[in-house]
C-alpha cells in the first residue's frame, strides 16, 4: 500500500492564508452565484423549489 501524494494533489490543501482571505469572503455573492448556476443546470428542480418555498411561506402567513 503506497501513501504517495502527487504534487498536483498537494496544492489542493488550504492553509488558511489562501486567496480567499486576500480577496475577502463574500458568502452572499457565492450563494447567489451557486443558485444561478444550479437554476441554469436544473431549471425544473429550481422551479419546484421556488414553488414549494412560496407555498410554504404563503401557507404560514395566510393572507386571506
Amino acid at each position: 500500500m503506497s501513501t504517495k501524494v502527487s504534487t498536483s494533489q498537494q496544492g489542493n490543501f488550504s492553509t488558511g492564508s489562501g486567496s480567499n482571505q486576500s480577496q475577502g469572503l463574500k458568502p452572499a455573492d457565492d450563494i447567489v452565484n451557486y443558485l444561478k448556476a444550479y437554476a441554469r443546470e436544473k431549471p425544473e428542480a429550481a422551479a419546484l423549489w421556488c414553488f414549494g418555498i412560496g407555498f410554504f411561506v404563503g401557507w404560514k402567513i395566510k393572507p386571506w
